[in-house]
């Protein structure tokens, strides 16, 4: 079905790999296109209910984007390219289903902008991270430039977006930028974990809560306000009825995400 990605079902969660190691899978505009198609087709796939997005051979998770690609571009067909790269990021971030980043090697550019993307990032000891566009004469594009920003603060963000340093898995750690760090073989495994524990809770509540979170950041959104909403749509459902019972009852709840 694609070319430049991976997708495997495996019971509920999809496993997309990013699959171009001969070029470290670097984000080419046919590889940003098959990642819209794929997450756009878990929002309603019912059998999907989590992703982890990583990167095939042991090297990379991204590499960055595929530079030759930015060559000839003008103003407008930048901004078009920067466009579409946040369209499509932006799909992941407002999935509502969980999505984990299982960075397994350098995330630079684009791919610390995927990584980014995602709801939680799981790095093995090898990770790298880095934006390094100004080496290029350019910014992050995907949206780096703010998402750095939200998840570690202005300061060490400036720096890094400033210099172009690479940080290692452990620094990211400290710094907030990914929740855990593991050994390479145990990657996969911490990232279904997480997941695993997601799926014991409300899919519905699982879904308001990346909604409102979002809001904080989002322009033109009040996110106490659309805590309020979201709240109020949960109280009418069958898995707060549930929820509530089984709390009340001392058991543990069966939820259907209805």
């Amino acid at each position: 079905m694609y070319e430049n990605i991976l997708t495997e079902n495996q019971d509920g969660i999809l496993v997309l790999t990013i699959n171009r190691p001969a070029k470290l899978n670097a984000l080419n505009q046919a590889t940003l296109t098959e990642i819209k198609q794929a997450i756009t087709a878990v929002y309603t796939d019912e059998t999907v209910k989590g992703i982890i997005i990583t990167g095939s051979g042991e090297k990379a998770f991204v590499a960055g984007a595929d530079i030759a690609e930015f060559s000839g571009l003008d103003a407008e067909k930048g901004r078009a390219l920067a466009q579409n790269g946040h369209d499509i990021f932006f799909l992941i971030e407002r999935c509502p289903k969980p999505v984990i980043a299982a960075v397994n090697g350098f995330a630079l550019g684009g791919g610390c902008e995927l990584a980014m993307s995602c709801h939680l990032r799981v790095a093995s000891s090898n990770a790298k991270f880095g934006q390094p566009e100004v080496n290029l004469g350019l910014i992050p594009g995907y949206g780096g430039t703010q998402r750095l920003v939200q998840l570690i603060g202005k300061g060490r963000a400036m720096e890094l977006l400033l210099t172009s340093d690479m940080i290692n898995a452990q620094q990211a750690h400290s710094f907030g930028l990914v929740n855990h760090v593991v050994e390479p073989a145990d990657l996969l495994g911490k990232c279904k974990e997480i997941l695993e524990k997601i799926f014991t809770k409300a899919p519905l509540a699982i879904g308001a809560t990346i909604t409102s979170v979002n809001a904080l950041f989002e322009d033109g959104k009040n996110g106490f306000a659309t805590e309020v909403d979201e709240f109020g749509k949960l109280v009418e459902t069958s898995d707060f009825i549930e929820g509530t019972t089984a709390f009340m009852e001392k058991r543990k709840a069966d939820f259907t995400g209805k």
